[in-house]
């Protein structure tokens, strides 16, 4: 659920609307407001018999509760807040669902709101949840966030977890996936099918993600003893399909031309795989593609994608059972972080079955 307030301005003037209070129930059943609210929320010094006239009355006249007003009586809103730095990544989709399925099932509401990787928007929308009384919030870093003072203030005020973009400053409960393994066990695929000249397409050095993909990469050269080629190592601050199809470009002009590329994003790798098509290179037997987060897009482009799974479905539900875990236990100070192992789907842009694995 994306909250979205517009604000319009007409010269008409609108018939006012009957908001149905706790006031207007207790006056039409000539019982008093603490009665009418105790009723609502099953209080057990109020009988079944007024429950019941209470209940059946409100929901005959469409009664809404105030959650708001609701929340500043208890010290509590059933409200959680997400900022996350990108709506329109297709891993953050997954993500939401997970966080979203996983709220409503514990009887809390989402907030969800787009830093679009700015930080100082990030601040803000942090210091607006708060004004909303959310009782806690799932936050996603920008790529760039470099201050986090910011955030260690809030956490004084608020329970907070962190995921997928994260940082080793803040210190509270952080749910990631293990980048380094994830992308080991990619480069380390490529190498099975005879790859030697594996290039990979990453963010620039700003980003811990990246970096902690780059160190898989890395490792899985190291261990099995070929050489790090510094012009096989590509960056961008974007990852998308045509930076992706522009760092190909750029590797097809190098003196030794990859046989593989590895990219820390599926766009990335789809536009690897359309700036190969383009130059009629022979995917995977030329040089082979493999992608990461296993988006829905990967079985689109021909040859399908290979790609690693990121579980986002699972880190969203883990990080909304961590947050109502501190907000209903305020002193617990356990912050830890959770690394969520991933598998590495193959297809065909790595792998045929002509090609024979070690």
């Amino acid at each position: 659920m994306k909250l979205i307030i517009y604000f319009s301005f007409k010269s008409s003037i609108m018939p006012k609307k009957n908001i149905v209070t706790l006031k207007k129930i207790a006056t039409d059943l000539g019982l008093s407001i603490s009665t009418i609210s105790r009723s609502l929320n099953d209080h057990p010094d109020i009988s079944d018999e007024t429950k019941e006239r209470v209940k059946s009355y409100a929901n005959k006249i469409k009664y809404i509760p105030n959650l708001f007003a609701k929340g500043f009586r208890s010290h509590k809103s059933n409200i959680i807040g997400v900022i996350i730095p990108n709506i329109e990544h297709s891993f953050t989709a997954t993500l939401l669902r997970g966080i979203i399925q996983n709220a409503e099932i514990n009887g809390f509401r989402v907030i969800i709101c787009e830093s679009f990787n700015d930080e100082q928007k990030q601040s803000e929308l942090m210091e607006t949840m708060i004004q909303f009384g959310v009782d806690g919030i799932l936050l996603s870093l920008t790529k760039k966030t470099k201050n986090v003072d910011e955030i260690l203030e809030m956490m004084e005020h608020i329970p907070l977890i962190m995921f997928d973009r994260i940082s080793s400053k803040v210190p509270c409960t952080q749910i990631v996936i293990d980048d380094e393994d994830a992308s080991y066990k990619a480069v380390q695929h490529l190498i099975n099918v005879g790859k030697t000249k594996i290039a990979i397409i990453k963010e620039s050095d700003t980003s811990n993600i990246s970096e902690r993909r780059y160190q898989g990469y890395l490792k899985a050269l190291k261990e099995n003893n070929i050489p790090i080629n510094e012009d096989l190592i590509m960056s961008s601050e974007n990852l998308s399909i045509e930076e992706g199809r522009r760092l190909t470009r750029n590797l097809l002009s190098c003196q030794e031309v990859p046989d593989a590329i590895f990219a820390i994003s599926d766009e990335a790798g789809i536009g690897a795989i359309q700036e190969l098509k383009k130059n009629r290179i022979k995917i995977p037997e030329v040089i082979a593609v493999v992608g990461f987060s296993n988006s829905k897009f990967c079985t689109v482009i021909k040859p399908n994608l290979s790609s690693v799974d990121q579980p986002g479905n699972r880190i969203g539900k883990l990080s909304v059972d961590y947050l109502i875990e501190e907000i209903n236990s305020p002193n617990t100070t356990i912050h830890k972080t959770i690394e969520i192992k991933t598998n590495l789907i193959i297809r065909k842009s790595s792998f045929k079955p002509t090609l024979k694995l070690k």
